[in-house]
């Protein structure tokens, strides 16, 4: 059993907290010692445990220790990782046990990503890192997805598709087959997309339509 603890203890944290508990149903591997928030004092207590601190302690952690993190934006994300310069700490891959690949042998991800429950990963899929895919993702074959996405439950992604760095996919978006959508670009809920985006904007709608004009940037 290796330690294991969650950055952020919101809704998303305990959520992480309960995929632990279900991939140690299956074979036990994580030993759960709390989290790390910069919005709640030391040794509060939260739903599955209890506060360790913030971004200043989990650098001065003294123990080898994964971390998982559970944030929902994008951007958020991108900094708390440039932020966490601790050589003891490492991020793994967490999958759900009832994540369906397709090939999973086809499968490459990098470090720190996140699949949860009634998920489906095709194959030939390549995924970079610190991507959350929530419950009941789908991800066609051949596509690529950089890092810092964030999907959000019943995203689809089709096949070929070709996905960049910090993206924020809504409750129930769709991408259509061999599509690209680049960087810093928000899918509202229920959007669908049906051509290439541009970045840096917003869409809403089926089908989607930009809300901002090119080259503005979302905050």
């Amino acid at each position: 059993m290796k330690d294991i603890a969650i950055y952020g203890a919101g809704g998303y944290g305990q959520e992480v907290a309960c995929l632990i508990k279900a991939i140690n149903a299956e074979q036990p591997q994580w030993r759960l010692v709390g989290f790390f928030d910069d919005t709640k004092s030391i040794g509060t207590e939260v739903p599955y445990g209890r506060i360790l601190g913030g971004m200043q302690d989990l650098n001065i952690w003294e123990q080898e220790l994964s971390v998982v993190m559970a944030i929902g934006s994008p951007d958020a994300l991108v900094k708390l990782i440039a932020q966490i310069v601790n050589p003891l700490v490492d991020f793994p891959n967490l999958i759900a046990p009832d994540v369906f690949f397709h090939d999973r042998e086809s499968v490459k991800m990098g470090k720190g990503n996140v699949i949860f429950f009634h998920s489906l990963v095709s194959c030939h899929v390549l995924m970079g890192d610190f991507n959350l895919l929530n419950n009941d993702v789908f991800v066609g074959h051949d596509s690529i997805i950089g890092s810092y996405n964030v999907l959000n439950p019943s995203t689809r992604i089709s096949g070929n598709v070709v996905i960049g760095n910090n993206n924020f996919f809504g409750v129930c978006s769709i991408v259509l087959q061999g599509l690209k959508v680049g960087e810093n670009t928000k899918i509202s809920a229920g959007s669908c997309i049906f051509r290439n985006t541009k970045d840096n904007n917003l869409y809403i709608g089926n089908p989607a339509v930009t809300r901002l004009t090119p080259g503005s940037v979302l905050k």
